[in-house]
């Protein structure tokens, strides 16, 4: 059976999520941001924190693409990897960023959002895994990412329930992770509280362009007038259609299934997120363990699989023998909006039209820069040095060449 809505598990409990007030379209605001996931309302926030008037238009339920169906990582560390040296500066300038985006958004919102810097553990099996491991160890080292090489014996003597079999791991301090449901929830409160115009299961069919300039949309319950439209619309930013075909983006959904365990003092848990080739698993704080996640290229295909749950738990397992005795509480899936080169596109791409979009898997990690760096465009004209080199332009360096002669 397809599983149109990511957050709902198929025929087990389904994840708690707390409401609010849904608004009417407004007729016009300062700002209109499109798409209602984590990335449009950390932006919407922070610019309705500056005094503007702010709607958020999301065309299903707020978080419902990729938001509610991550895991929360914020682990710079251990997600770089070659090819990634452009997005690392940011990763880390938003991992800093995180802290006071968390305290700001518990006192607006009161939801605490279980923010945990127990840091990663990247772990192998086996003489092949072993050594691919010391490859990213030392592509961490050069890049001057904070990491310790630990001995199989020093890795289950931090995580005594993993398989004696695991040969070695690396420890990734500074990574740290959040409760994506605890997140969404305090973002929707923090941004009703703020005064924005949070407009659920409401289409946007087109932009209004005057004279070159955009300045609304058009949408299923009718016209919005906007200042500054914002697109951060997830997978869908790709779509055809909205944009024109000189203003498209290379953004496209991939696919990703996830599910929850319940643990128990006898299983007992996981003190900090591990990582393997095949999986990672995320404890979090009400006792249950994210493992996550499939990478599909399948377009927007709903639904979950029996070979992707397969794939989940036998990951888990070969690391964690414990799950065996685990109630499985629910499964999902989502879809991550990954660009061409898997880094997020923060770009002015028309006057009065700003795309943050192509977050790929790190939209937890990015979203204090991202959101601080779209309201610092919005307000002064110019993106801050952080978010330099994230632009539409890095996509066809000829052109860019040509323009630029």
């Amino acid at each position: 059976m397809a599983n149109p809505d990511p957050r709902q598990p198929i025929g087990l409990r389904r994840a708690p999520e707390a409401r609010v007030a849904r608004s009417e379209l407004p007729a016009g605001v300062d700002v209109a941001v499109v798409g209602g996931g984590l990335i449009g309302l950390s932006a919407a926030w922070m610019l309705a924190r500056q005094g503007r008037s702010v709607a958020v238009i999301e065309r299903e339920t707020l978080g419902a693409g990729a938001s509610l169906a991550a895991t929360g990582m914020l682990a710079p560390a251990a997600e770089h990897e070659p090819g990634s040296d452009l997005l690392l500066p940011l990763a880390l300038h938003s991992l800093r960023r995180w802290p006071a985006f968390r305290d700001a958004l518990q006192a607006a919102s009161g939801v605490p959002i279980d923010y945990r810097e127990d840091g990663t553990l990247v772990i192998a099996i086996g003489r092949d895994e072993v050594e691919r491991l010391r490859f990213r160890h030392d592509l961490q080292r050069r890049s001057g990412v904070a990491s310790e090489w630990l001995s199989g014996i020093e890795v289950r003597r931090r995580e005594p329930a993993l398989r004696p079999n695991v040969a070695a791991g690396i420890h990734c301090p500074l990574d740290h992770q959040v409760d994506p449901r605890h997140v969404m929830t305090a973002l929707a409160k923090a941004c009703e509280a703020a005064g924005v115009a949070l407009v659920e299961r409401c289409a946007v069919e087109a932009l209004d362009w005057t004279s070159g300039r955009v300045t609304g949309l058009h949408t299923a319950a009718g016209t919005l007038a906007a200042g500054t439209v914002i697109l951060a619309a997830g997978a869908w930013s790709g779509e055809r259609g909205l944009l024109p075909e000189t203003l498209s983006l290379p953004v496209r959904p991939l696919k990703g299934q996830s599910l929850a365990l319940r643990t128990s003092k006898a299983t007992g848990t996981l003190a900090q997120m591990i990582w393997s080739e095949q999986v990672h698993m995320a404890p979090k704080s009400d006792g249950r363990i994210i493992v996550g996640a499939t990478v599909e290229d399948c377009g927007f295909r709903p639904g979950v699989t029996a070979g992707g749950l397969y794939a989940l738990l036998e990951g888990a397992r070969r690391v964690l023998p414990g799950i065996e005795e685990m109630e499985v509480e629910a499964v999902w899936s989502g879809y991550r909006p990954t660009s061409d080169d898997d880094a997020p596109i923060l770009d002015a791409l028309a006057p009065g039209l700003v795309a943050a979009t192509g977050h790929h898997r790190n939209g937890y990690l990015l979203a204090p820069a991202t959101a601080e760096a779209v309201a610092a465009f919005v307000t002064t004209g110019a993106w801050p040095d952080y978010a330099a080199g994230f632009g539409r332009a890095r996509f066809r360096p000829a052109e860019s060449l040509r323009a630029s002669a």
